[in-house]
């Protein structure tokens, strides 16, 4: 890089640009606008047999709580690629995405969540490093008074309701449903 490289003498301000309605981080040197945008997480209720795959987490926010196993979308990635990704790193599973099973909006996280209905290739799993331990609960055994998040309830639920189901719009949030938790500051 050279002193006239414009990356070194770039610097961004708040401000609203020109047709714009809300402030943006803008470039006062070359006017390049960055835009913040919303997250993309991407998951899967997978299942095996009767019994569906669920990770106790180890990591913040909700260590010690169980989810399903879900995180961001990467760079370069699809969502079910990295729904599949997700399921391999947090449980040493295998899975076969069946059907996009529902769009969750979690707007105070500025989330969009695409959540999967799968099934596991087999039944090997095992806790990789984000998830203190996995497990294959039959629906009723599911720990319902200690899941990580609102929508891991409503993908078990929705999940439960798609079962023998093909072809299906997408679910998402209960009606009123926003995803507010109020449990450690989330």
């Amino acid at each position: 890089m050279t002193d006239s490289d414009p990356t070194l003498t770039a610097k961004f301000i708040r401000k609203i640009p020109d047709g714009d309605n809300r402030e943006r981080e803008v470039c006062t040197h070359c006017g390049f606008i960055s835009y913040e945008n919303p997250k993309i997480v991407v998951g899967s209720v997978c299942s095996w047999g009767e019994r569906i795959l669920m990770c106790r987490r180890a990591i913040n926010p909700r260590k010690g709580h169980w989810t399903l196993p879900a995180g961001y979308l990467e760079l370069h990635e699809t969502p079910e690629s990295g729904a599949a990704r997700e399921a391999r790193e947090e449980a040493g599973a295998r899975i076969e995405i069946d059907t996009l099973l529902a769009v969750y909006t979690i707007p105070r996280l500025s989330q969009v969540q695409l959540i999967y209905r799968a099934r596991l290739s087999d039944d090997r799993i095992a806790a990789g490093p984000e998830s203190q331990k996995v497990e294959l609960f039959a629906f009723d055994d599911i720990p319902w008074d200690d899941l990580a998040f609102p929508s891991v309830r409503w993908a078990l639920h929705h999940f439960a309701q798609s079962r023998g189901q093909h072809g299906f719009p997408p679910f998402t949030n209960p009606p009123g449903e926003t995803g507010n938790i109020e449990i450690g500051g989330l």
